[in-house]
This record gives C-alpha cells, sequence and structure tokens, in this order.
C-alpha cells in the first residue's frame, strides 16, 4: 500500500478494515454471481482489497486501463507459450515466460516502474495451473471487477473530512512541478541490457523454480516470487524488502488460519479474513506490512480451498527459501552497499550538493547498518 499521507487513528483504521473486508467479500459474491470460480474468485476479491488505500487517498484515474491492459498481455503470453510449449518440461517454459517478464519490464516507463513486479507475477501466473483462453478471460473480469468494486467501496465510505480538498495528499507546488524528461524506449532498452543488475535478475528470475524443485520445495513457485519481488539492486534495499516480506507474511496467515480452518470458505469468512488482517497490522502499528499481509491472506485461499496443515508451514519455509536466494544473489554477484555509496558520498568536499542522492540511500544505508550492528547513517544538516 502506498505511504499514508494522513496521520492514521482508531477511527481510520476501523473504517479501512471494513471497507477492505466488505470490498474483497461483495467481490468474491459478485465473480461467483456472473458464474466465475476457482482462482478467479480469488483473483478479484485479492484485488479489491488491495486497490483500496487505507488512507483513502485515490489512485490515479489512469492506473485502471493501464495496469488492465498490462496485466492481459503477460497474462496472454503466459497462456499462449503455457499452451504452445504444452509438451515442453514446466521448468523450461516458467524460464522462459519469467525472462521475457523481464524484458517488458525494461519497456515500462518511470512512472510505471512501480508494476515491475506485477508484470513478472501475471505471466507466470497461467503456469501454476492450467493454461486456457477461458481462464485468461474469467481472470482478466475478476480482476476488473475487482478494481471496479474496491474503488466504488472506497469513494462510498470515504470520511467526510477526507474528501475535501485539503485532504489531497500532493500539495500545489507537487502538482504543478514539471516532471523529469522520459528517455525514449530504445535508451531505456539499452541502458537495461547494459546493467548487470538487470541480466542478474533476469538469469536467477529464470532459474529459481528449478532450484527450487532441486532443494525439495513443495510450492517452488515461492522461490521465484522472492527473487522477482525482493532482489534489488543494493544490498540494503534487498535486506529491506526481505524483512517487511518476511514480516507481512507471517501476520498474513494467522487469519486465514484461524478462518477458513473454523468456517470454510464464503463471502463472510473472506470479508473476516481481509478485515482481521488489517485490524491486527495496524494493532501492531506495522501498516507498512498491510499490503504484504493482504496478499498471503489472499493466496491462501487460490485453489485450496479450506487449508490443510501443511499449506501454511511449507508456504513460509519456501518463502524463506526465496529470500535467501535473493540474499546470496545480491550478495555474491555484483554486490552494491548503499552503506558505503553513502559514507563516499558524505566524506565529499561539498555533501550539501549530493543531498538529494543522499536522502534516496538513506533507506538502504539504515537497513545496512541496523543488520551490521552499526550506526546509523546520518543525513548532513541542511545549509
Amino acid at each position: 500500500m502506498a505511504t499514508e499521507s494522513i496521520p492514521s487513528s482508531l477511527s481510520t483504521d476501523l473504517r479501512a478494515a471494513l471497507v477492505i473486508g466488505l470490498a474483497a467479500a461483495l467481490t468474491y459474491s459478485a465473480c461467483e454471481g456472473v458464474g466465475l470460480s476457482g482462482g478467479s474468485l480469488a483473483y478479484g476479491s485479492l484485488i479489491a482489497a488491495l486497490v483500496v488505500r487505507p488512507d483513502f487517498s485515490r489512485w490515479p484515474l489512469a492506473i485502471y486501463p493501464v495496469l488492465l491492459v498490462l496485466v492481459g498481455l503477460c497474462l496472454a503470453i503466459g497462456v499462449s507459450l503455457g499452451l504452445g510449449l504444452s509438451n515442453v518440461p514446466q521448468v523450461f517454459v516458467f524460464g522462459l515466460v519469467a525472462a521475457l517478464m523481464q524484458l517488458i519490464t525494461l519497456t515500462l516507463p518511470s512512472k510505471l516502474r512501480l508494476l515491475s513486479g506485477v508484470v513478472a507475477v501475471a505471466g507466470v501466473l497461467p503456469l501454476l495451473g492450467t493454461p486456457s483462453w477461458e481462464s485468461w478471460r474469467d481472470e482478466l473480469l475478476a480482476i476488473a471487477m475487482g478494481l471496479a468494486i474496491g474503488t466504488l467501496i472506497q469513494i462510498v465510505f470515504t470520511p467526510d473530512r477526507l474528501r475535501s480538498p485539503e485532504a489531497t495528499p500532493a500539495s500545489s507546488a507537487e502538482t504543478s512541478e514539471a516532471p523529469p524528461a522520459e528517455p525514449p524506449l530504445k535508451s531505456r532498452i539499452a541502458a537495461g541490457l547494459r546493467s548487470p543488475f538487470f541480466w542478474r535478475k533476469l538469469v536467477f528470475a529464470s532459474l529459481a523454480l528449478a532450484i527450487g524443485e532441486g532443494l525439495g520445495a513443495l510450492t517452488p513457485k515461492y522461490l521465484y516470487f522472492g527473487v522477482v519481488l525482493l532482489l534489488n539492486d543494493s544490498i540494503g534495499a534487498t535486506l529491506a524488502r526481505v524483512r517487511d516480506r518476511m514480516a507481512g507474511v507471517s501476520l498474513g496467515v494467522l487469519m486465514p488460519l484461524l478462518v477458513f480452518n473454523t468456517l470454510g470458505i464464503s463471502e463472510v469468512s473472506i470479508g473476516l479474513v481481509m478485515a482481521g488482517t488489517t485490524m491486527l497490522v495496524a494493532a501492531l502499528n506495522r501498516r507498512s506490512y498491510l499490503r504484504t499481509a493482504l496478499i498471503s491472506s489472499g493466496v491462501a485461499f487460490v485453489g485450496y480451498g479450506p487449508l490443510v496443515a501443511w499449506y501454511i508451514p511449507n508456504r513460509w519455509i519456501d518463502y524463506l527459501m526465496g529470500c535467501a536466494l535473493a540474499l546470496l544473489v545480491g550478495v555474491l554477484l555484483f554486490p552494491q552497499s548503499a552503506l558505503r555509496r553513502f559514507n563516499q558520498l558524505s566524506a565529499s568536499t561539498d555533501p550539501l550538493l549530493a543531498r538529494p542522492e543522499l536522502e534516496a540511500l538513506l533507506p538502504a544505508a539504515s537497513e545496512e547498518a541496523r543488520w551490521l550492528g552499526l550506526p546509523p547513517p546520518q543525513l548532513p544538516p541542511p545549509a
């Protein structure tokens, strides 16, 4: 989820939990009403929960058609290759689709770079089951319904105090500031192909499923998710993502384990799980983990029915293996220390000139210092 720009309160947290639970439950019911089943039901409900922003701010309108087109294209690539190469071993097809998804991310402009993880995940989703164009249609319809219902429920339940122009997160100065010039597509692709970090991620994303199967993981797909979602250019940023992911996964599996094994899967239980996960994360003051926790709660009912005893521990263990793989790759191949770069810039003759880059490096550098037991890095005082 986006960082809340408006301070959270108990009433806001309760309202957000209500809206997220209601959006997930209504989407599940609506998808069932139009004849959808299986994984499509889960995708729709999960998207409805994720599209709700806990601070009740709005997504840009352009994100909806862009997201649908991008997800539809990536799903179509997965279905096409899954059907066309049905006689080829799955690890090869999975690796090929994973490599294509990484190439597609090079074409994304900076405004859409945050969707790189969506691209990497959407492309391989058809390969986790039996690919077909009927499932592609149903999944895309469920995602569209989730986007529409989640957004509508948020609009209806947005508090009056957050509807006013003064509650808009972006200030007039920010909105009037001209965005930096976007490099042309050819230049973006060329720069990506010259980067060792791109090839590092592409190679290990392609090999992750095979590595998981070789290590005996019961759900080896989570090693792939670990590489594509957690591996970053710097060690500190990878460490931060690993910490956030494992904390979010750990929080996200608790409510499904309690509710689905007790009540089974229905509109009511799905709403209770999503609302309960939201409240649990807020009660522990770990709101930055909410998105990962909701995803973990959501995938708990993607084709699994009421949870069986092996699912929760093995999913957690396999995701931990994915985190370990991402860390090993980040540390052993072309390592880049944000803390070292931060200290080099701070020791320069005029660190104030480098302040924007220092501010960008600070979160990853602080994470590295925390893991190494060193004092946290400090920004130079403003002029």
